[in-house]
């Protein structure tokens, strides 16, 4: 589904990204660990679009990817540690802009879809200024699949959540998988290991795979004290 080869990116001239490549099949989680400046953040953005590397290619479906032919819009949806919201706006006004050129029907998405699974139709009055940090997540996450994605890319998504908002997220996530999507996330916390099938640690610009048989409690132990990324 996802395949990045030799990917490079740089901060002027310091090196962040350094010749990554990464492959994440149908109905896989691919989890990105690392410590704070890894550059996790950094790699998620190369893979949705956001940002250009300065070399390597990216495919969907074996279809390159790059900023001119639409493939980054079509295959991946990204949800940012930053809720991409407008604050002033409700949550119904925040859907439409999203939903208005999409393929996706918002009134059916509200009525039976993903928004509904993600409890959106119950609050589209309300001002986005007026949620809490999990329902804005869920707002982020809905709008990211305005355009019905096959990959979601997700930094950090139940960080600062309580713990019933941080489980629900998850359950969300395992049904979109279920029905065949990909998701890739960046992590710090340890329940989020379980819904990955390839483990990677991000360190010096290189992806390292981690072992399966290497236990959560090990990768979270050399994570814990670090929350903020590039």
């Amino acid at each position: 589904m996802l395949q990045a080869l030799d990917i490079s990116f740089y901060y002027g001239k310091k090196c962040i990204l350094n010749n990554i490549s990464l492959q994440a099949d149908r109905g896989m989680c691919i989890g990105i660990f690392g410590t704070n400046g890894c550059g996790k953040s950094t790699l998620l953005k190369v893979l949705s679009g956001v940002l250009t590397p300065r070399q390597g290619e990216i495919y969907f479906d074996g279809k390159k990817a790059d900023k001119k032919n639409g493939v980054f819009f079509q295959y991946a949806g990204y949800v940012p540690q930053d809720n991409p919201l407008m604050e002033d706006l409700t949550v119904l006004d925040n859907l439409k802009l999203w939903y208005t050129h999409s393929k996706s029907n918002l009134q059916a998405e509200l009525n039976h879809g993903v928004l509904r699974m993600l409890h959106l139709h119950t609050m589209l009055k309300t001002k986005v200024s007026a949620l809490s940090g999990g329902m804005k997540k869920r707002l982020s996450i809905g709008l990211a699949l305005a355009g019905q994605p096959l990959v979601l890319i997700l930094d950090e998504p139940t960080a600062a959540l309580d713990l019933p908002c941080k489980e629900d997220i998850r359950s969300h996530l395992k049904l979109f998988m279920k029905h065949g999507g990909t998701v890739i996330l960046a992590t710090h916390e340890e329940p989020d290991f379980e819904l990955c099938d390839k483990r990677y640690l991000l360190k010096n610009g290189s992806l390292t795979k981690i072992e399966s048989g290497i236990p959560n409690q090990q990768i979270g132990a050399l994570l814990r004290d670090y929350t903020d990324d590039i």
